[in-house]
């Protein structure tokens, strides 16, 4: 499936090769880094060459291209990239190029325990930190004086059963289920309030220390929210198809069991709104003045509000006077950056003041947007509530817990 994989840093440079049926020269990444400098915020996910198929991956500052001879369901060798940074991500607290570059061996056995000519083998977590130790310095110590590496010498339990995922024996003095249901906002508002664009893309993240072989179902209130759903390998599918329940035997210790979509077909409610009025005449100051507050929250607190603004050119400087919170004004790239903090119900949080304009203007370019960034504890904003949480298999009662919460995903709005 895969012959090559390459990782390319934000200068265009392959920094780590790696290749499993054949290989792959790296003037094959040309085709990639012509089409990322053509367009780099919009590469197309597979790029068609006269010998390969090009599919790749951007996370934070690296790229991942996997050459592939023939052709392959792309969304499969996608979700496999995805999986190599996370594991990265888990393994390293990081994915970018120095922490890669410092860890060279321990990617280089992740890679080949991750992929058997070509194919997926080992993608979970769990699985492969008893294959292959995480790096810390003592090991690495220990092995540059022994000459030992990380990787075990006896194979996984779990790779030998049905149940891959799940290591065989697991046993805790406590047994505990933990489930976080996480929600990100994507919204554009325009100049009087009105919601332009809405969506939620959510996740549960769970943190599973469960004794012996327990098989779960988790039900939901409001199932049918769901536009679009991805799960974990360990969930039947069939299942939820038929009854709109989750079952699932659970990998052992922290995964993602599910990524869903609401799209704006549903009715997002919008959990903050912004007043603001921004003028500036031809010749003269500005005037700046920003309020936000809370809607839709249910009562919970709006916390680790941020606001940023791109200033039109002409703009050289700005005095402003927040009631809370801190604000910065780079001259340079003309970006007004407002810390605000935790929104006071009592007292809304507000800044305003005068803007500094280039002497002589006569164009004024258009009004700035708004970006911002916020989260609320204890709320998901579409709505969505975990019923309960049934175990079958095991006789013990375990202690369950759920957490909620919204941030803000692309959240802008328009002035």
């Amino acid at each position: 499936m895969i012959h090559s994989l390459f990782i390319v840093n934000s200068g265009g440079e392959v920094f780590l090769e790696k290749h499993w049926r054949s290989v792959v020269s790296r003037s094959v990444c040309e085709y990639f880094l012509d089409a990322q400098r053509a367009a780099p915020y919009d590469v197309p996910p597979v790029i068609a060459t006269p010998h390969y198929y090009l599919i790749t991956v951007q996370r934070d500052t690296v790229s991942l291209v996997a050459a592939c001879k023939q052709e392959v369901p792309p969304l499969f060798v996608i979700e496999f990239l995805h999986r190599v940074v996370d594991t990265f991500q888990d393994y390293f607290g990081d994915c970018s190029e120095s922490v890669i570059k410092d860890n060279y061996v321990v990617v280089y056995e992740l890679l080949d325990e991750m992929l058997d000519n070509g194919f997926p083998l080992a993608t979970e977590s769990n699985i492969l930190k008893e294959l292959i130790k995480p790096p810390n310095i003592l090991r690495t110590i220990a092995n540059t004086v022994t000459g030992k590496s990380n990787v075990s010498t006896t194979l996984p339990s779990g790779q030998l059963s049905a149940v891959r995922w799940r290591r065989a024996g697991v046993r805790y003095t406590n047994n505990e289920a933990y489930f976080d249901v996480i929600e990100e906002v994507d919204a554009i508002i325009d100049k009087s309030g009105s919601t332009v664009f809405a969506e939620i893309q959510g996740h549960i993240d769970c943190c599973i220390k469960l004794s012996g072989m327990p098989d779960l179902t988790l039900s939901f209130m409001n199932p049918r929210l769901f536009d679009d759903v991805s799960f974990h390998p360990c969930v039947r599918y069939k299942r939820w198809e038929a009854e709109r329940l989750l079952s699932f035997i659970p990998p052992d210790g922290n995964f993602r069991l599910m990524s869903y979509h609401i799209s704006s077909q549903s009715v997002v409610a919008i959990p903050i709104y912004i007043r603001h009025n921004f003028s500036i005449k031809t010749g003269e100051q500005g005037r700046l003045d920003l309020t936000i507050g809370p809607r839709n929250t249910l009562g919970r607190t709006v916390d680790k509000v941020k606001l940023e603004l791109t200033m039109p050119r002409c703009v050289l400087n700005c005095l402003l006077t927040p009631n809370q919170g801190k604000y910065t004004f780079d001259s340079v790239t003309k970006t007004l950056s407002w810390d605000v903090g935790r929104i006071d119900v009592s007292k809304l949080p507000n800044i305003r003041g005068s803007v500094s304009i280039t002497p002589g203007t006569t164009n004024i370019d258009a009004n700035p947007s708004v970006n911002v960034q916020f989260q609320i504890s204890q709320l998901a904003v579409s709505g969505l509530k975990v019923n309960r949480l049934d175990m079958y298999g095991e006789k013990y009662k375990p202690f369950k817990g759920v957490k909620y919460l919204t941030k803000a995903g692309k959240f802008q709005v328009r002035m």
